[in-house]
């Protein structure tokens, strides 16, 4: 049994005792907590905007829904609610819908909802949060609930920290009195955030349409068996399917790396499809399959977006151009975005801290390299439909220009940056040792390009290799990222790092 708390939401493992695993009373607790900051923190903006001097926080969304920061009077608060396909899903959205409404909060139920979508949702809705019932690429037996604000984005540190601290000192609950109650409506906004992601200036859907694509999508019997088929057919895109029953039952590990995507791999070849599209069970993170059965690797799936994205700026004559990753992301996106003539920026590990950063820069493109894609003109959000439509308008651009007409995914793959990442971890029985152990590696680096951001990553500027070393928040564990021209190299450093911390822990011992 397992219950992780964290500022982005709970997760844990479904069934066993309260505190220990993902129970109906954890459920209920947080889904309080989140509603009493909600009602708190928007309470204090309509304060704010009924003062004479401030000026009004009514605001019109980007997707078309509108939201006002609730005048004193009003009492009336929105949230969205919206699941993947996992077994306990059903039984964590009554809990969730049904605290909710509890707490005097109208409920937009959308049922099966990729995460993108449901974010979105909050837009569309006019609503003022959001709750995200996904474990993402974890496996069955896990369930999370993911807390979005009024923007349909994650909530800040400072946000999530609130909501934590209210979960634990709440020994008493106050619920509405039945006058009070909220309302549950339902909604589907699937077709509307396609018709959102086939409206994007960038996206080419009549290229695409031309290139004439086959594909084989995996989308690991949860909710992207929903929406990327009807994305797929609106851009005219011949789709074969796997594991697309939605029911939970993930035929395979559901994270979308190479290991666990044999199947697919060999689909794409005996149907001599164009490529094979991948998925997570809540639809944010994005990998391909090339033509011949190789991975195009999830950390390229960012690297080919902004590559097309940024060829598209440059020609447009635009300049001051930003992406962003995160530190244990590849250093191929800053090799694109630099040989495009732009600035790369480095956010510290987790999808709050990588949006925080491109609104700060104003970016272009962001992500991260499990195969998150974020482009503003959306959302600031992870999607793959996105992605996916990004990537084949870039693929038909590459593929409409070549004499032959023809031009595959694995040609592609070889014109980007090739760097290779290794992915160590140090387990300790002390973490009291961890943080010598960080000080102990940049002492010994002192003389590369250090970042401490995010804890501690060693940039070798002449190799163009990197370790980036990390502390758990929930374990007594250090993970080792290491990039570098070659496998090899780049174990070598993740090797080397791990020598200068077993001197420190047997120091210690």
């Amino acid at each position: 049994m397992s219950l992780i708390k964290s500022i982005s939401g709970i997760r844990g493992t479904i069934g066993g005792r309260p505190g220990e695993a993902l129970t109906p009373n954890d459920i209920v607790r947080f889904c309080y907590a989140y509603c009493v900051c909600l009602k708190r923190r928007l309470s204090h903006c309509a304060a704010s905007c009924d003062s004479a001097s401030a000026p009004s926080c009514d605001s019109v969304s980007a997707a078309g829904g509108t939201r006002d920061c609730h005048s004193a009077e009003k009492r009336r608060f929105r949230v969205v609610v919206g699941r993947d396909a996992r077994i306990s899903g059903e039984m964590v959205e009554q809990l969730v819908c049904g605290t909710l409404v509890a707490c005097g909060v109208d409920v937009v139920r959308c049922g099966f909802a990729s995460t993108p979508t449901t974010e979105l949702a909050v837009r569309y809705a006019g609503a003022d949060g959001g709750i995200i019932i996904t474990a993402s690429h974890n496996p069955r037996q896990w369930n999370a609930l993911k807390l979005l604000n009024e923007h349909g984005e994650f909530l800040s540190a400072a946000e999530g920290a609130e909501i934590l601290a209210e979960a634990e000192r709440q020994e008493e609950f106050d619920f509405a009195p039945v006058e009070e109650l909220g309302h549950i409506e339902d909604a589907d906004y699937t077709d509307r955030h396609i018709d959102d992601v086939l409206a994007l200036e960038a996206v080419d859907a009549d290229a695409v349409r031309a290139a004439g694509f086959k594909v084989v999508l995996d989308s690991i019997n949860s909710v992207g068996g929903i929406i990327m088929p009807r994305l797929l057919e609106r851009l005219g895109v011949e789709c074969i399917t796997i594991n697309g029953e939605v029911n939970g039952h993930f035929a395979h590990n559901p994270e979308p790396l190479p290991a666990n995507l044999k199947e697919l791999s060999e689909r794409v070849v005996s149907e001599a499809a164009d490529l094979g599209i991948s998925v997570d069970p809540d639809v944010d993170r994005l990998a391909f399959i090339c033509e011949n059965g190789e991975a195009f690797v999830e950390e390229n799936t960012l690297v080919a977006v902004a590559d097309y994205l940024l060829d598209r700026a440059v020609a447009e004559g635009r300049k001051d151009l930003h992406t962003v990753s995160n530190l244990s992301s590849s250093r191929a996106l800053r090799d694109v975005t630099e040989a495009h003539g732009g600035t790369w920026h480095a956010a510290a590990v987790g999808e709050v801290n990588v949006t925080t950063l491109m609104h700060k820069v104003g970016a272009l493109i962001g992500g991260e390299g499990n195969g998150g894609v974020i482009y503003p003109e959306s959302h600031y959000g992870r999607d793959a439909m996105t992605g996916v439509a990004l990537f084949l308008s870039n693929l038909a651009h590459h593929r409409l220009k070549a004499k032959d007409g023809k031009y595959t995914v694995s040609q592609y793959k070889a014109s980007l940056p090739q760097y290779y990442i290794a992915k160590n971890r140090i387990d300790l029985s002390d973490s009291s040792v961890i943080e010598r152990i960080l000080e102990a590696v940049k002492e010994h680096y002192r003389n590369e390009r250090i970042n401490t951001v995010d804890g501690v990553k060693i940039d070798f500027e002449q190799s163009r290799s990197w370790v980036h070393l990390r502390r758990s928040n929930t374990e007594p564990i250090i993970r080792i990222y290491s990039e570098a021209k070659s496998i090899e190299e780049a174990e070598a450093l993740a090797s080397e790092v791990i020598a200068i911390a077993k001197d420190i822990v047997e120091s210690a011992a």
